[in-house]
């Protein structure tokens, strides 16, 4: 268990992936319409912190991409060279 606290004291995610499954369930329980205002705001506050942690975690990322590909990042290509299937 990570020893990290967000600013509000809750424990900060231990991974993207973890990230991603809370906001998952966060969204979840938002769309089920059955949580009272007051956690409703809550669980906003907290996808909220999940999304920023996992775009920086992609901003590291992608800075990592790039230094392993000497900055240059090279457009994707289809493995069947853009045409359909035939």
């Amino acid at each position: 268990m990570s020893n990290k606290l967000t600013a509000d004291g809750v424990a900060a995610p231990e991974s993207f992936e973890q990230a991603m499954a809370e906001l998952a369930q966060l969204v979840a329980q938002m769309e089920a319409g059955q949580l009272p205002l007051e956690a409703s705001v809550a669980a906003y506050a907290r996808g909220s912190e999940l999304v920023r942690y996992c775009a920086a975690q992609l901003e590291k990322v992608e800075a990592q991409v790039k230094v392993l590909e000497g900055d240059m990042l090279k457009p994707f290509a289809p493995a069947n060279g853009g045409e359909g299937d035939q």
